[in-house]
């Protein structure tokens, strides 16, 4: 869809100054929008090449599947005895 943009600045033009602040509003929100989308994407993205986070998470899938996973206590238990044989 194409926009007039002359168009739109007439329509600014003609609203109130309180509608006007609220516009202004609106377009800030749009920009912080984008830029948190965009932001999202370059995370992904980085975070869709990180070798060792994808091992990780291939592991934890061969985990749940094999039915290797530990409750909340038997994971602090583990956790106690690895240190304990540091």
């Amino acid at each position: 869809m194409s926009v007039n943009r002359e168009e739109l600045k007439r329509i600014i033009d003609q609203i109130s100054e309180q509608d006007a602040l609220e516009v202004y509003d609106f377009i800030g929100f749009l920009n912080i929008k984008r830029e948190k989308e965009t932001l999202n994407e370059m995370e992904v993205e980085y975070l869709a090449e990180d070798e060792d986070l994808i091992r990780q998470v291939q592991k934890s899938r061969e985990d749940r599947k094999n039915e290797r996973i530990y409750s909340k206590e038997q994971g602090l238990e583990y956790l106690r005895k690895s240190f304990e044989d540091v």
